[in-house]
């Protein structure tokens, strides 16, 4: 007897967003998830991939043992993607089982609630160096550019322990690594001398260790009986680079964006300060930036509404649609400060549930509890219409924001 065929594909991957709707998911996850909410779906990659659209499916089968993540990032989307490549050595981001377990104990204890909210003063010093920079400059602001991109890297600077003299070489090298408008061998050059300079970093920890992350990385492994290597080392302080880098600037520019594009909703936020954590998680549910979904193999057999996800076939569940759910996050498509948010699924679910996720709250917090206050009269330099987004990135976000305000008499 012959197992049956898995159910046929009901159409393409959604990738493209409605004209003049930034803010929206890719057209066809209403659909999808009224009338076919596990669809089976042709991918960029040419690869066929079961596509999960409803909030409480995506949380599910995220909670499934039977997944893996050993896989590309985002390689459904990318025609370009081995899919055969393996995870390496120190990726918390694409490893499984036991060897995702032993990098999440040994970082859990640098994201609590309490060694976070010890960073608030350094953030806010951040955010208010930056500030100043651009309300003394004479050149045009780029908000992209002169805040939202630095800020999160200099964050991270911070925790891995970068000396602050090698700090702007770091930064320069993240933004070039991180941006999608460099050509190819000037990001691979960049991708070297950061994996370098990473390496140097870890190797002088290891000698002369110091009271910053990858230090008591180390101290923590080697009491474990189980050591990180160099690489995994380097693996992992990367990861945290492009996971905490990426996502948490593309936020802060894009939700100044759609504030500014709400002025009702910002007008909420200048009146109560209060309304701030809320309206981050407002912004977290409502933006989605992670705009592809999460790409996992199937291995085990997955019994998921009526249908089966067999082993050894592919996965993407869309945190971007999940969010936009009707039956959970009722006029889903609207911004609203004063929703109770929180349990949105921007950070992920399960066990690969994003790991800074306070790190990311607090700087959001901060960023717009100072931003529209030191600025009150910020605004778009151009046209909405001209803003270029990056459609075909795996963080979605704005490419630059050109900004102005009215000078203080």
């Amino acid at each position: 007897m012959t197992e049956a065929p898995s159910k046929p594909t009901s159409g393409s991957f959604p990738t493209t967003r409605a004209e003049g709707c930034p803010f929206d998911p890719a057209v066809g996850y209403t659909e999808l998830r009224e009338k076919d909410p596990i669809a089976r779906v042709e991918c960029p990659a040419g690869i066929d991939a079961w596509l999960v659209t409803r909030y409480d499916d995506v949380r599910t089968v995220l909670s499934s043992p039977g997944l893996s993540s050993a896989v590309p990032v985002m390689g459904h989307a990318n025609s370009e993607v081995d899919l055969t490549q393996a995870g390496t050595p120190g990726s918390i981001i694409q490893s499984d089982g036991e060897a995702h377990s032993r990098l999440r104990r040994l970082l859990t204890s640098e994201f609590t609630v309490k060694r976070i909210q010890a960073l608030r003063p350094y953030i806010q010093q951040l955010i208010d160096d930056h500030i100043d920079a651009m309300l003394a400059s004479d050149e045009p602001a780029d908000l992209v550019r002169d805040f939202a991109l630095p800020i999160p890297s200099l964050v991270i600077c911070e925790l891995l322990g970068v000396a602050y003299e090698d700090r702007d070489q770091f930064q320069r090298q993240s933004a070039i690594l991180t941006s999608v408008d460099v050509a190819p061998e000037v990001s691979a050059q960049a991708n070297g001398e950061i994996q370098q300079f990473v390496a140097q970093l870890v190797v002088s920890k290891m000698q002369a260790p110091t009271d910053d992350l990858i230090s008591r990385l180390i101290t923590r492994a080697n009491e474990s009986g189980q050591p990180l290597s160099v690489q995994e080392l380097v693996v992992l302080a990367l990861s945290l680079l492009v996971a905490g880098h990426e996502t948490t600037a593309n936020m802060i520019a894009l939700s100044t964006v759609a504030l500014l594009r709400n002025p009702d909703q910002l007008e909420e936020l200048r009146a109560n300060p209060d309304l701030v954590p809320s309206a981050v998680e407002e912004m977290l549910r409502y933006l989605s930036v992670v705009q592809f979904g999460l790409f996992r193999a199937i291995t085990e057999d997955i019994p998921l509404g009526d249908e089966t996800l067999r082993a050894g076939e592919w996965l993407v569940t869309s945190l971007a649609s999940g969010n936009r759910d009707t039956s959970v996050f009722p006029d889903a498509d609207s911004l609203d400060l004063k929703r109770k948010a929180s349990a949105h699924l921007a950070f992920g679910y399960g066990a690969h549930q994003c790991l800074g996720q306070q790190l990311a709250r607090v700087e959001l917090q901060q960023v717009f509890s100072t931003l529209f206050t030191r600025i009150p009269t910020l605004r778009l330099a151009v046209p909405f219409e001209d803003l270029k987004f990056k459609d075909n990135t795996l963080v979605y976000g704005v490419r630059s924001l050109p900004v102005a305000w009215d000078a203080r008499t």
